[in-house]
């Protein structure tokens, strides 16, 4: 028996060694994570993506809103890089945890993929998280400007970051580094101001306070957009018009605000509508290409705003899509026709039209980004937190900042809190007039339905007196808050012709009211809720205090801390308030500026403390 079991013992030893040498080795299946750096991973990439693959990872597309835009399944088969939401897009009933689903199932699409690459998901958060009902809007930038305090940008930067993290998305298209010079333009509130300086000052601790969180941030509009020419723009007016700049201008004002982003790490530039010296922006290779990638080092994505190709000069579409990433555009932001694209950009290299070495370039600098941003590992939902007792305290402070005083006579302010006021205009009691544009949709409106707190409500929550809001009340009262407004707008929807105060973009109650409390017998304190300087040369000796405070966002407790006096003001004007609308184009750089010949000249501002 022992004998057997010995003989059975090494007939098995020797089947299973055969067995052993027969089995083919274990072969690691090759793929860019045997590599540990990014570079690396990404010439795998390159070497291994199919051309319609590539093409896909060029594309932005917005996410289908009734039926207009792009789908999870033809994200998925179309290998698409990006997916953004336009103002107004969003999910049912808008709140974060639907907000989520919607990044998560296009997310899943993009790895289902035949690439397996992961999609970038954009929207425009320009001031707070402003698509998201109820999550906290700050000042635009012109009232941040004013403010000009880094430290609270980087602030309003990271909590911003921290509210995009809950929903999921991962890419936001700010901010805009554009300084203003025509102020009828409807863009003005979101620019920095008319002087350089103060935008420099502002740039880097707001990019990195962007850029936390996993989100990745976008300087625009590349290059000159807020000093386009009356006349030249959309309607003959100034949006998407042409910018006369020097060659000197370009690299002593505006370039360096790029290099400023670049030294930040944002990572991707976007191009503007407008043209530069009659060249449109989306096909100015010299500038795109050999500037700011060669020159200035720009590693990161350049992308094409929203159906931006369309003013290239080429009689068809495909050539303009060849046109546009021949000049070095990587990703183009063409929300619905996004398949015609990627046949127009498949025509071009198939017809030599485009070198492959111009794909491989845009392709290799979207997946370094991706993997910097570390979008191959799935984002997990993060905890909804909202408007939270952090995110509150940094609005109201850069409300407080941002305000300034052109005027107090007879010290009207501050107030007192035991005081009766009445509080009226058409700015008093909206939080849409309040934010303005980008704020819930893309124009914003006076009716939106978000968090926060009025003016008004402000008065009232503070206030030992009376706050009262009918002018038939005026004689109970030991003082007047009259909140003149302009009609919240975006982009061309806010060009002006003449800075009215009751057309254009004013409401005609702004006139009405200062009309009543013309021989109102007590003080008038007005403030004004605007995003451009809107005149009131002929009002102004009847406002016994004048406070600027541009777009504030939700916060209004920021006004009331200053007009009752717990804070002093800090705000400067950030740009030059004209008396007349033939001033509107004149700015602080001007040769020969003279505060005294305007209404209120840069840099204008009282304290109560000096």
């Amino acid at each position: 028996m022992k004998k057997l079991f010995y003989i059975l013992l090494m007939l098995s030893i020797g089947v299973f060694l055969v067995a052993c040498k027969e089995k083919p080795p274990v072969v690691i299946e090759e793929g860019p994570d045997q590599y540990d750096t990014i570079e690396e991973k990404v010439a795998w990439w390159i070497d291994n993506l199919t051309l319609d693959e590539k093409v896909g990872q060029m594309i932005q597309a917005e996410r289908s809103n009734n039926g207009n835009g792009i789908t999870p399944a033809k994200a998925k088969a179309l290998n698409i890089g990006s997916i953004l939401n336009g103002g107004g897009n969003a999910p049912a009933m808008n709140v974060v945890n639907n907000w989520y689903s919607m990044y998560e199932t296009f997310y899943n699409a993009s790895v289902d993929s035949s690439s397996g690459i992961p999609i970038i998901y954009g929207v425009d958060a320009v001031h707070g998280h402003n698509n998201v009902k109820d999550a906290t809007i700050f000042p635009h930038n012109i009232g941040l400007a004013a403010a000009n305090n880094p430290e609270l940008m980087r602030a309003i930067g990271e909590a911003t970051a921290y509210e995009i993290s809950q929903t999921g998305i991962t890419y936001n298209f700010s901010p805009s580094l554009g300084l203003i010079k025509d102020k009828r333009w409807g863009r003005t509130y979101e620019t920095l101001g008319e002087n350089p300086a103060v935008a420099m000052n502002l740039i880097k601790p707001y990019i990195e306070g962007i850029q936390t969180h996993g989100i990745a941030g976008s300087a625009k509009h590349f290059v000159g957009d807020g000093y386009t020419t009356y006349g030249t723009g959309l309607s003959g007016k100034l949006d998407r018009g042409n910018s006369i700049i020097s060659q000197t201008e370009l690299e002593t004002i505006h370039l360096p605000l790029y290099a400023e982003a670049i030294e930040a790490g944002v990572k991707t530039i976007m191009v503007s509508y407008s043209l530069l010296n009659g060249v449109p922006m989306h096909q100015n290779k010299p500038l795109i290409t050999d500037t700011l990638k060669g020159e200035m080092g720009f590693k990161g994505i350049v992308i094409s705003d929203y159906n931006g190709i369309d003013n290239i000069e080429k009689t068809t579409f495909q050539g303009k899509v060849i046109e546009a990433v021949n000049a070095g555009i990587d990703m183009l932001m063409q929300p619905h026709n996004f398949e015609d694209v990627i046949a127009a950009i498949k025509y071009g290299v198939n017809n030599n039209l485009i070198q492959m070495s111009r794909i491989n370039d845009a392709v290799s600098r979207i997946l370094t980004v991706k993997y910097e941003m570390g979008l191959f590992v799935k984002k997990a939902q993060v905890k909804s937190d909202l408007r939270n007792e952090a995110s509150l305290a940094i609005a109201r402070q850069a409300v407080r900042e941002s305000l300034v005083l052109l005027k107090n006579e007879n010290q009207a302010l501050p107030l007192k809190k035991d005081q009766d006021i009445l509080v009226v205009g058409p700015g008093a009691n909206n939080i849409g007039i309040q934010s303005g544009g980008w704020t819930i949709s893309w124009q914003g409106g006076d009716n939106i339905q978000t968090a926060g707190t009025t003016i008004q409500q402000a008065f009232e929550s503070v206030t030992t007196g009376t706050i009262y809001t009918s002018i038939e009340d005026i004689n109970k009262v030991d003082a007047v808050v009259l909140v003149l407004a302009e009609k919240p707008h975006a982009e061309m929807m806010g060009d002006s012709v003449a800075l009215s105060l009751s057309s254009d973009t004013g409401y005609a109650s702004n006139l009405e009211w200062i009309n009543q409390l013309a021989n109102s017998p007590v003080p008038v304190i007005t403030i004004m809720l605007s995003s451009k300087p809107l005149l009131i040369t002929d009002y102004i000796d009847g406002f016994d205090a004048f406070v600027m405070a541009f777009l504030p966002g939700t916060e209004g407790l920021g006004i009331t801390d200053v007009l009752y006096g717990d804070y002093d003001f800090k705000g400067i004007l950030p740009y030059t308030y004209p008396r007349t609308v033939e001033q509107a184009m004149h700015t602080m750089l001007d040769p020969e500026y003279d505060p005294s010949e305007y209404l209120f000249g840069y840099g204008s501002g009282l304290k109560y403390n000096s």
